[in-house]
């Protein structure tokens, strides 16, 4: 036993509010992991969410597990004490189901770690009925279940809601029984990569948003939004930016009411004074404004994830910096009006320069762009026309900053391109990683002569990584111990017998299928690759309209 493990677990316990704590008897027990740190999974509101819906239940109970600490790491692997869960401190293997919420590629290295202190084997093929089962969930299931298909034995396709309930009830069975996977595989949503199935699993949606709350329903100091309650105010994006996966995996965009959002923002003040508004497009939300509104006038500060560029106004930036807000993120995505309509951004530079302005007149002091390099067709000429945009950018708030007596600071964040599943340039390779490095080296020299701007990026090799997880098949799930222990991953992918190159920038032609075609989005792959075709051309597609499932986003193509 190490006192000093269970001492960080009870005192983070001991600071949170909205936790469950439930009797061992007579439930069906499911281990909930975020396979990263406290700090983050804390921060997800997904995985908070999937935590109440299933402690909503009296015949289940729900307790969290989370990648250890660097050093609680080590004092795990000194003493050889197992992971416990937060709630009642009982190691992993004692539950009956452990339920993998993954939103990052990337964090599939921790698997290994993770399972090797619950003493259960990562593999299906080396676990018995004596080991809990393994359910995967979150948006890399629903993306691209394959990398995990010989590790885990169900997968979750779609949203928690209209998934988890049925599921749950056909899971409380004998494991023993002949028909144990009969009754799963018959559900909507499920896929079981280990079970002949006679069609792909069709993802799941939530049609009504307000059926069901998700919010910070346990609330932790130390976190990344330890300061403030979540709420989250839609889902889905309706702008069909060709590079973004969650715009399309989310479709149809839906959005709650103003009612049931101002309710969830009652409850957070009770606990927060900063309520954040969470969705992959919170400020296309219908009723942004008087939600905005009904928080200040509640006493509350207001937190949005990102901003609507096309069409931001004063009164929103008056807002925003009431709330506290310094420093301000905005998505350009491209500098280049031509990559800009090839991944239909459908932005255009006077329309971001007078956000920056409004930004800049509004007192908030600082601001973040976000970039993508190695975008297909990018030339030299895109790169000199990002540099460009950012100096206009900076001279905005040079201008601002010079009358107020404080400059304000420009920040580039930009990232390699990755081209993602399910999107219509899933059939782009990504850029090789000796080109990338050469055109981030070119704009940090750039920004370096720029004063109050600076460029930060991501790890090359990181976002190659990631690009190999988010693209791979089932070959390369065996390939994750060795990842998970720092190797090289061109060296293991040889060793394995796997060709790198055919996973990260070979591009794709229209005939060929891809791993993840083993699930259904419930679009067609057609309309994707017009969508392809569109991009290449530099024509822009309509943007959808938020609730609608047949529009210019999905071409009539999604079911309604």
């Amino acid at each position: 036993m190490s006192h000093k493990l269970l001492e960080t677990l009870r005192n983070r316990c001991a600071e949170e509010t909205g936790a469950f704590s439930k009797s061992w008897q007579n439930h069906y027990r499911i281990a909930l992991i975020y396979p990263n740190t406290y700090h983050q999974g804390m921060s997800n509101l997904g995985f908070l969410s999937v935590y109440q819906l299933i402690n909503q239940r009296d015949d289940c109970l729900c307790e969290r597990f989370f990648l250890p600490d660097a050093d609680a790491l080590q004092e795990h692997q000194r003493s050889g004490f197992p992971l416990v869960s937060y709630e009642s401190q009982r190691p992993l293997k004692d539950f009956d189901l452990v339920a993998l919420s993954i939103s990052f590629e990337n964090d599939y290295l921790h698997l290994p770690t993770i399972f090797a202190l619950a003493g259960i084997p990562l593999f299906v093929a080396d676990r018995d009925p004596s080991h809990p089962l393994v359910l995967f969930g979150g948006v890399c299931a629903f993306l691209n279940p394959e990398p995990l298909a010989d590790i885990v034995d169900l997968v979750a396709v779609g949203e928690a809601e209209p998934i988890l309930p049925g599921l749950l009830d056909a899971l409380q069975c004998d494991r023993q029984a002949d028909d144990l996977w009969q009754r799963p595989a018959q559900l909507p949503g499920i896929y079981l990569p280990n079970f002949q199935q006679s069609k792909a699993p069709r993802r799941q949606v939530l049609d009504d948003l307000d059926q069901s709350a998700s919010r910070s329903f346990i609330q932790a100091e130390g976190t990344e939004f330890g300061d403030m309650a979540l709420a989250e105010v839609s889902r889905g994006c309706s702008r069909g930016c060709r590079f973004c996966a969650a715009g399309y995996i989310y479709l149809p965009p839906r959005e709650r009411s103003l009612e049931n959002l101002l309710e969830q923002v009652e409850t957070g003040l009770c606990d927060r004074q900063k309520i954040g508004l969470v969705g992959a497009a919170v400020a296309d939300h219908t009723q942004i404004e008087p939600l905005q509104l009904g928080i200040l006038e509640r006493g509350g500060k207001v937190s949005v994830s990102s901003l609507r560029l096309d069409a931001l106004t004063a009164e929103e930036v008056d807002s925003l910096r009431e709330s506290g807000l310094r420093t301000a993120a905005i998505a350009p995505e491209a500098g280049s009006q031509r990559l800009r309509d090839l991944i239909n951004k459908g932005l255009d530079e006077e329309q971001i320069l007078h956000a920056a302005q409004l930004l800049a007149d509004g007192d908030i002091r600082n601001v973040k762009l976000y970039f993508l390099i190695g975008l297909p067709t990018e030339e030299q000429a895109d790169l000199d026309e990002m540099l460009s945009l950012a100096d206009k950018i900076r001279l905005i708030w040079r201008e601002v900053g010079s009358a107020r007596g404080q400059m304000g600071n420009v920040t580039l964040s930009v990232n390699p391109f990755i081209p993602k599943p399910f999107t219509p340039l899933q059939w782009c390779g990504m850029e090789p990683e000796k080109s990338l490095k050469k055109k981030l080296r070119y704009l940090h020299s750039a920004i370096s002569r720029m004063p109050n701007t600076e460029l930060n990026s991501e790890s090359i090799r990181s976002s190659v990584l990631q690009a190999f997880l988010s693209r791979g098949d089932r070959h390369i799930g065996r390939l994750l111990p060795q990842l998970a222990e720092g190797g090289n991953l061109k060296q293991i992918c040889k060793k394995a017998g796997l060709e790198l190159a055919d996973y990260v920038t070979r591009h794709r032609d229209n005939d060929e299928l891809f791993p993840w075609e083993v699930i259904d989005q419930g679009f067609s792959r057609d309309y994707l690759w017009r969508e392809y075709q569109n991009a290449l051309q530099g024509k822009l597609t309509p943007r959808c309209v938020a609730g609608c499932t047949r529009c210019g986003v999905c071409a009539g193509s999604l079911d309604a």
